[in-house]
């Protein structure tokens, strides 16, 4: 029996936005490298293309210019929360 490469399961344009939007609300609508509040993304850790799921504790919020700068580099430094 062969097996094949199975696809991993693409959340739904709705279920994007709400997972999208928990994630924004858990990380303080800031990006978790500078503390920026504009122009957020929503990063996933473990990249989909290596396995990744859409689960939030693979996702983490970055604003544009962190997020390109973590994939040029490689790495990540995390803010930590004051409060």
């Amino acid at each position: 029996m062969k097996i094949g490469k199975t696809g991993r399961i693409r959340l739904s344009e709705e279920e994007h936005k709400k997972l999208r939007h928990e994630v924004l609300k858990r990380d303080g609508w800031k990006c978790q490298m500078c503390g920026t509040s504009t122009n957020l993304h929503i990063h996933h850790l473990l990249f989909r293309s290596h396995q990744g799921s859409d689960i939030d504790s693979n996702l983490v919020t970055l604003c544009a210019e962190c997020h390109a700068s973590l994939h040029r580099t490689g790495s990540i430094t995390m803010v930590t929360a004051c409060e």
